[in-house]
């Protein structure tokens, strides 16, 4: 079907959609080559479904769809993923990871690299002379 009869059934303008479409929140057209196709797209029903999820998770979150596609973005490049994580730790968005879990990394790396990981509280209850592997 043609953009503004999708429209029409999505309950959205032509204008809208075509806005959808440039931020990334519609599925890629390619022809039967693998070529990206025509200007003038055709909707289909996997088309509108998609447009419709889009739509219910924006009023759902409350949220635009530049902001959604930002969103989808984060989900998709590792890079900004990380630097978005970050933020959100610094302004305390995001709590930290546990220092259970980072303890844990720790000792995983210093046995790696054939450490004795000894906490220094065990270290105080180990008799002068006496290394945690003597035992």
């Amino acid at each position: 079907m043609r953009i503004t009869e999708a429209a029409q059934r999505l309950g959205i303008s032509p204008r809208m959609l075509r806005y959808r479409e440039s931020l990334g929140l519609l599925p890629v057209v390619r022809n039967r080559r693998g070529h990206l196709a025509p200007r003038h797209r055709h909707f289909g029903a996997t088309d509108l479904d998609a447009v419709a999820l889009g739509l219910a998770i924006e009023q759902r979150y409350d949220i635009s769809p530049a902001e959604l596609a930002f969103g989808l973005r984060v989900l998709a490049d590792p890079s900004a993923r990380a630097q978005v994580a970050e933020l959100g730790r610094r302004i305390g968005r995001i709590r930290p990871l546990p220092a259970m879990a980072m303890d844990f990394e720790k000792e995983r790396a210093l046995r790696l690299l054939g450490t004795p990981s000894v906490p220094p509280s065990a270290r105080r209850l180990l008799p002068p002379g006496r290394h945690f592997a003597d035992t």
